[in-house]
């Protein structure tokens, strides 16, 4: 198994989290989903396979959304890492590393899933949208993003999962427990300070 940052597979797939009840069409489960969605955080398990269904990557934290823009992943295991969005700059911090990367959010974040975190865009904008069994199947309608696919699948209103195929053939799979809707979250959980000593590569301004 490599070494590979684990919340490197996280960028493009973020966010589509949340409670939502069941209903007969993809379009209104998800329109439900977004509905007075405000704050979220939960514990989650990803894991990362390759077209050949060999374990590439795992890893295990937990995660908070604070709408518009704003999300922390924390990373625990295997390796220490923090993901932050600020609601204009993407912060991702290895620990092991002691390496700070900052990018533009609307840089990494535009045309991908983790765009719709900020509601700016209608979902059927971006989105093909599928019954898939026991799922809902979103389709990107761009190409700007390595995502080909999603599905979320959802158990008594709640999400318990998201799959994510891109364009290498790798399937990443997130699992959540948990999970709290519009729990109270301090504004400052979303602000990221480079520790002392870490190498910050990028535009802090």
């Amino acid at each position: 198994m490599n070494r590979q940052a684990p919340g490197h597979a996280l960028l493009g797939l973020l966010l589509l989290l949340g409670a939502t009840a069941h209903a007969a069409q993809p379009t209104e489960v998800l329109r439900a989903f977004f509905a007075g969605l405000e704050t979220l955080q939960a514990d989650f398990e990803q894991q990362v396979v390759d077209e050949e269904g060999r374990l590439q990557q795992s890893s295990q934290g937990h995660m908070w959304i604070m709408r518009p823009g704003r999300f922390r992943w924390d990373y625990e295991e295997p390796y220490r890492q923090q993901l932050v969005a600020d609601g204009t700059r993407l912060w991702s911090y290895d620990e092991d590393l002691e390496q700070v990367t900052v990018q533009a959010a609307g840089e990494v974040l535009t045309a991908t899933p983790a765009m719709l975190l900020g509601g700016e865009q209608p979902l059927e904008q971006v989105f093909t949208l599928e019954n898939a069994g026991d799922s809902v199947r979103l389709l990107p309608k761009t190409d700007d993003s390595n995502i080909t696919a999603l599905n979320l699948y959802l158990e008594d209103g709640l999400l318990q999962e998201i799959t994510a195929q891109d364009s290498f053939g790798n399937t990443t799979t997130f699992r959540f427990s948990k999970l709290e809707r519009n729990p109270p979250l301090p504004a400052d959980l979303f602000i990221f300070v480079p520790p002392a000593g870490a190498d910050v590569i990028g535009d802090v301004q």
